[in-house]
């Protein structure tokens, strides 16, 4: 076996066929080296390796290294010239050969893969050297042809430190030379272990009464600043499990008003206040503090390497006085030691559901009196703590968890004889004590000593314990409770301390499947892996997270609940309103709420600061403008969006504005950008730098003379304009300095920021051949990474992405026509997450495509089908170690992608597909063709027209308008109101037949027709549309005295008008209805809701909703032609609403609102565009929706 390793510190070791003499051994035991008696046994361990009697997973090699030493790598062997070697092992370590630590790898992985024969040297160097003087390994599997069979080896260096021993009631408090403080940054290091949960570890007091304070709570360090000895102005608090009786690194260092506290591995940062960024410390309290008002426990422990800027101030306590002197002085208090004493104290734990504890009983004495004590700590709500039998009652204890409440039942034949409960929030993972007292015919339960609870009663019957006492669980798996995972210490009987090593020895009672010596309870919350302010929760095998008004989701809160912009929310098919959007998702930058204007159309805050007057002594007015947005969150919305723009006006009466020409300072000037803004010299309208305003630029100011109309300082005028430079956005502040002379005034505006567009939404590349592909530098994602992006293609398969490590790897690929698959690899073998399609996914459709990977869990997720996921091991690597390229496409012997890709981004940063694409052969950047992915978002025969960025939806063909051609076109009607729309002559038609837009000329020679309308009235009868022809020919649509609908045509001026009559309830309720006549051919049918009549006849055409006689003209009847009865209900006029009024391609009521000045319409009274034609919307931000509708890109106000 090789005894060379790349550190060059001295190794000790412990394996055949090494010169003995060279190797350095303390003592090497085993759990084979007791006999029944008690007595070591000794023999040869050398004689090829240590194999012990029995196989089994309680067994167990340690080794004494004589002193603490920094082990830094283990390496293992099988026994020589056998079948015996490990499969997988644990290791263990301590400094007194008691409370043993499990080593482990990434803080999870707890085994150490062994051997697989019994020659090859498998070698660990461990991720972090461990400090102990004990090394135990404990086999888990070994070769199974086999027995346990084992060489070790131990690499590691000589340690040295300084220690002392605090016993609660002494101290030490070192006050600093100003010489040794001339420093820009304080460093304060040191170790320290106890078993007490709370305690003042340390104390640095300076000027003016400040102090900071590490505080041992509850097993947590808090950090404390305070002011004076009660007010407290900073806490912050770091991991748990502090009081393992484990050495424990602490790390204080502070630079101004910057603060980085570590614990072990975990740094935490913290901006300090003002006060504190020149405050010095002049002394160090240890282990209590003085003069403090607040009472706090002194600290009862062990402290190592104390260091301040690298003086060790406990090795200092035997330097030369004089030296010391002139570095710092130091008071000590009560019994200081200097060597760590520690407190003898063995737990035991219980990991899983067959570990139990058996222990005799039998207690009670002559009197009956007797008693069980114990502490315990556990993450669990629920499991069973102890049982025992009651042989005279017949009945059965069980003492157990339940919601994290102490419960014991007395239970015979399943019959309840005894209940009580004490105690809660038992489940926090501290340590809790038991205490179960019989005296006198009363029983007792205690909890922490009375302090967490007691419950007390007096059974009608003795209470005697058998014979057996279980703890955890019981041989006979009669268990009706769940089973308790956690750790217990201090088991006491009538008062007397168990030993547990003599349990462990087999001398005592009996037990399996349990830790003796240690308490494997982790703490799996500290640190948190909850993002984004998740809530963590946890058991003993899992954490949980609450992900609940965080923004976030997943198993981790990840993933963000938002869209990245309000594009996004357009193409999910929203409208206009308020909606939360999280620029970079899983990024740091947090969610933000903004106004996403889906039209285009502009979104104003008409917000005119008073006007500005000169006061006495004031030579310049400046205001600072703060926005609901952070400052990173502005910044990212500004870098994400194509445009952005800010309206800046200045209204003025003789008072400059820019000092223009640009001879002299400007008057006035305003910051913007990033930070606190950078100084800007133009005006809205102009360039950057340019020292003018719009009109200067346009060349058309009042004073030619002059680039600003403000700066002629004349008449009363304006400048303003839009800033659309995104570098100098937003406007943070404005100095206005020209308004301190008599007669000057002025006001100023500065309208809302809001930015147009997603660059990152669009980004897109089109892979030409299976072999093209796009790389990108490493992904990092160790801990946690989301992909996500949309694609489309006709190829069946292929894959996406992919990026490799030396044995990590991930990738997403297209498997076949209908399935997606997330594959990956962290160590513990590939893992797959599918999603299969019910449609073929290579249609040349935009698909979706999102993966999440975590310490937790996997998941992928394609458009909107249900979340695939793939839990992680409970115990397995979880660290994603990749070093090689990221490649969109492959560049491995992967097929790859022939399609588009587009808006990929990775933990929150979006790739720039097309710039890389347009230097990369076979890659193309953009990719054309989203009517086939969004043209059903167009709706009430809206057209979808493609661009180059996206489509936008062409409503000219539709009643509707909107975004989508969704939002109803209405208008309010009095009794003298009326819109008429005419036809052109045949004549004419066939003349200017070539310049005829179809959207408000239709074909004059009809076979069929759909005519629809809503409408809402209370008023009967009433016309609510008439239809003529040039040939007497009509349509009209009514309600009648009774409040039902009618359907009158003439389609042949030689007969008699047909009539259709529908029944049900009154139409004329103020309520919306809808009607739709449709003709094909011969065949009419009238729609309302669900009441349907037919009839037959031939052609019409149309004249919308005539609310009066028509008036003459060439294209209408005249009045005294018009059937007596109609002309009758026209001249009582039509009071109430129409809305999407539509005759085949033609939208009458959408032409007068919207394009009354190039539409054959004519409006005769007041006609009042109103939303009276919505029904009750679904969508919440309905009440922000607007109604100047234009059909352009989506803007965001913040």
């Amino acid at each position: 076996m090789s005894n060379t390793f790349q550190n060059k510190c001295q190794y000790m070791c412990f394996s055949d066929g090494f010169d003995k003499s060279s190797v350095t051994l303390g003592h090497i035991t085993s759990v084979n080296d007791f006999s029944s008696s008690g007595k070591f046994l000794s023999y040869d361990l050398c004689a090829g390796g240590w194999s012990p009697l029995t196989s089994d997973r309680y067994q167990w090699l340690e080794v004494d290294l004589g002193e603490r030493t920094k082990i830094t790598a283990v390496a293992t062997q099988g026994r020589y010239g056998s079948s015996d070697w490990l499969i997988s092992y644990l290791l263990m370590f301590s400094d007194t050969g008691h409370n043993w630590q499990q080593y482990r790898q990434e803080d999870s992985i707890g085994f150490f893969p062994g051997n697989s024969n019994a020659d090859s040297v498998v070698q660990y160097k461990l991720q972090q050297p461990v400090v102990a003087r004990f090394l135990r390994l404990i086999p888990l599997d070994w070769n199974p042809s086999g027995r346990i069979g084992l060489r070790l080896e131990t690499y590691g260096c000589p340690y040295t430190s300084d220690v002392m021993s605090l016993d609660g009631s002494s101290s030490l408090m070192y006050r600093l030379s100003p010489r040794l403080r001339q420093t820009s940054k304080e460093v304060i290091s040191l170790k320290f272990k106890t078993q007490r949960n709370a305690g003042i570890l340390l104390q640095a007091g300076g000027q003016g009464g400040l102090s900071l304070s590490l505080e041992l709570e509850r097993g947590k360090l808090l950090l404390l600043l305070r002011q004076g000895t009660t007010h407290q102005i900073h806490t912050m608090s770091t991991d748990g499990l502090l009081d393992d009786q484990h050495w424990h690194h602490v790390v204080l260092e502070r630079q101004s008003a910057h603060l980085n506290l570590t614990v072990d591995k975990h740094t935490q940062s913290v901006q300090t206040p003002a006060k504190f960024s020149q405050w010095d410390i002049e002394e160090l309290s240890v282990g209590a503090v003085q003069n403090l008002v607040i009472s706090r426990s002194n600290y009862h422990g062990c402290l190592e390497n104390l260091l301040y800027n690298d003086l060790n101030l406990i090795d200092n306590h035997f330097a030369v006085p004089s030296l010391l002197s002139s570095l710092c002085i130091f008071v000590s208090q009560g019994n200081v030691t200097f060597s760590c004493a520690e407190p003898v104290s063995v737990a035991v734990t219980f990991p899983g559901p067959q570990s139990f504890l058996q222990l005799p009983g039998g207690m009670a004495s002559s009197s009956g009196d007797w008693s069980v004590g114990f502490q315990f700590r556990t993450w669990n709500k629920a499991g069973l703590l102890l049982t025992f039998d009651l042989p005279q009652q017949g009945g059965v204890v069980w003492l157990y968890l339940s919601e994290a409440r102490l419960r014991l039942q007395i239970l015979k034949d399943g019959r309840v004889l005894l209940e009580l409960t004490a105690g809660s929030g038992l489940s926090d993972g501290q340590w809790h004590s038991v205490d179960l007292i019989s005296r006198r015919g009363r029983f007792t339960i205690a909890i922490d000593k009375e302090e967490g609870g007691v419950a007390h009663t007096t059974p009608p019957f003795p209470l005697t314990a058998g014979h057996q006492l279980f703890f955890g669980g019981d041989e006979e798996c009669r268990n009706p409770f769940d089973i308790f995972q956690g750790c217990m210490r201090r088991l006491t009987m009538d008062n007397q301390p168990v030993d547990l090593i003599k349990v462990q020895q087999r001398l005592l009672g009996n037990y399996s499947q349990l830790q003796i010596d240690m308490c494997g309870i982790i703490d799996r919350c500290s640190p948190s892996r909850c993002e984004h302010g998740g809530r963590c929760s946890q058991s003993w095998t899992v954490f949980h997270c609450n992900c609940s008004d965080s923004g976030y989701s997943g198993a981790t809160c990840h993933s963000s609940v938002y869209e990245p912009s309000c594009e996004a929310y357009k193409h999910n098919g929203n409208t206009s309103g308020h909606f939360y959007i999280d620029v970079d998702g899983s990024g740091p930058v947090k969610p933000q709420l903004v106004y996403c204007n889906m039209t285009g159309d502009t979104y104003k805050l008409n917000k005119l600061i008073p006007s500005v007057r000169p006061s006495p002594g004031v030579h310049q007015h400046s205001v600072h403008f703060d926005y609901s947005s952070e400052d990173e969150q502005l910044l990212a919305v500004i870098s994400q969006s194509e445009h952005c723009e800010q309206d800046l006006s200045y209204h003025c009466r003789m008072s400059r504005l820019l000092n223009t020409p640009g001879d002299g300072s400007p008057f006035s000037w305003w910051l913007g950008g990033p930070g606190s803004g950078h100084l800007q010299t133009y005006w809205g309208g102009a360039q950057p730098g340019s020292q003018q305003c719009a009109c200067g630029l346009q060349g058309d100011c009042v004073d030619p003379q002059h680039y600003c109309n403000c700066d002629a300082s004349r008449m009363e005028t304006e400048d303003s304009g839009l800033l659309i430079h995104k570098e100098s956005l937003p406007v943070r502040s404005l100095v206005l300095g020209d308004i301190q002379r008599p007669g000057s005034e002025a006001a100023y505006r500065v309208g809302p920021l809001r930015c147009h567009g997603d660059r990152n939404f669009w980004n897109a590349a089109f892979f030409d051949k299976e072999t093209s592909y796009l790389h990108f530098p490493t992904f990092h994602g160790e801990l946690s990474a989301d992909i996500s992006f949309l694609f489309k293609t006709t190829a069946s398969s292929g894959v996406f992405l992919e990026n490799l490590g030396i044995k990590d790897f991930i990738r997403i690929e297209l498997s076949s026509s209908t399935q997606v698959v997330f594959s990956f690899d962290v160590g513990n073998g590939p893992l797959e997450v599918r999603v299969e399609s019910s449609v073929p996914l290579n249609d040349d459709r935009w698909h979706r495509v999102r993966a999440e990977r975590n310490v937790k869990e996997a998941s992928l997720r394609l458009d909107d089908l249900p979340a695939a996921t793939q839990e992680a091991p409970a115990d397995g690597h979880f660290h994603l170690q990749l070093n090689s390229q990221l490649f969109i496409g492959t560049a491995s012997r992967q097929k790859g992608f022939r399609g588009c890709i587009r808006s990929l981004q990775l933990n929150g940063v979006t790739l720039d597909l097309e710039e890389r694409a347009k230097i990369t052969p076979g890659v193309q950047p953009g990719c054309p063709g989203h009517c086939s992915s969004y043209g059903s978002l167009c709706q009430n025969q809206g057209r979808c027209v493609e661009r180059a960025n996206g489509f936008h939806c062409d409503c000219g063909l539709s009643a509707y308008t909107g975004v989508f051609c969704h939002t109803e076109v209405s208008a309010s009607f009095r009794s003298g109101t009326s819109v008429s729309y005419t036809f052109k002559e045949p004549y004419e038609l066939m003349r200017n037949s070539s310049a005829l837009p179809s959207s408000i000329y239709s074909d004059m020679t009809l076979r069929g027709e759909n005519v629809s309308l809503s409408f809402r009235t209370n008023q009967s009868p009433a016309l609510l549309l008439y239809v003529s022809s040039y040939y007497r020919e009509y349509l009209a649509l009514l309600i009648n005295k009774h409040d039902n609908l009618e359907v009158r045509y003439k389609l042949d001026s030689s007969r008699e008008a047909e009539v259709l009559r529908s029944r049900g309830r009154s139409l004329a309720n103020g309520q919306l209805h809808t009607v739709t006549i449709r003709r094909v051919a011969d065949s009419v049918s009238v729609q309302n809701h669900q009441t349907k009549a037919t009839i037959q006849n031939d052609f019409f055409f149309i004249l919308l909703n005539k609310s009066k006689p028509p008036c003459r003209s060439f294209f209408l009847p005249d009045s005294d032609e018009m059937d007596p009865d109609l002309a009758r209900l026209a001249s009582l006029g039509f009071t109430g609403c129409l809305s999407v009024v539509h005759f085949n391609f033609i939208s009458p009521l959408k032409a007068a609102l919207l394009h009354p000045d190039t539409s054959p319409v004519i409006i005769t009274g007041p006609l009042v565009q109103s939303s009276c034609g919505s029904s009750a919307s679904a969508n919440p931000y309905s009440a922000e929706n607007t109604h100047h509708l234009s059909g352009k890109s989506s803007s965001r106000v913040c």
